[in-house]
């Protein structure tokens, strides 16, 4: 399981471990963005302090309706205690991580200040550590 906090921006943070080809690894906290269908986005200081290869350029559409290209890496980032391959979007931004990367994952928040942000794996085995969350006030129980 993944655990993280909510920041006092109201935003699900969590910290990853992105590495190289050469092996070397930098720690990030990157903000969960739900709106981001791509895995990964780090700003390109970072890129370059990995050496991550090249793969493509990419192309989306941003909220605003404005489209932007950018270029495409890959890393390897350290999700859920495993190493997994993915794609990463150059964008000088905080890091994100977007629902490519949760995919097949169950993303809880607690969103208050300081609150859990859970991500657990494809078995959902997060929902048993949810029973200590919530005060008996919300109006529903968890069994």
């Amino acid at each position: 399981m993944i655990v993280g906090a909510v920041n006092k921006f109201r935003e699900a943070v969590v910290r990853l471990a992105v590495g190289g080809p050469g092996g070397q690894h930098h720690e990030i906290e990157a903000v969960i963005d739900t709106g981001f269908t791509g895995s990964l986005s780090i700003p390109s200081a970072i890129i370059t302090l990995l050496n991550l290869p090249f793969r493509r350029r990419g192309r989306a559409v941003l909220a605003d309706g404005s489209e932007t290209i950018f270029d495409v890496y890959e890393a390897t980032v350290i999700w859920d205690g495993h190493p997994h391959r993915v794609a990463v979007d150059a964008a000088e931004t905080d890091p994100l991580v977007g629902m490519s990367l949760l995919n097949s994952y169950r993303l809880t928040v607690e969103v208050i200040s300081g609150g859990r942000v859970l991500i657990g794996n494809q078995g959902y085995h997060c929902c048993p550590t949810l029973k200590g969350l919530w005060p008996a006030s919300v109006g529903f129980t968890i069994r």
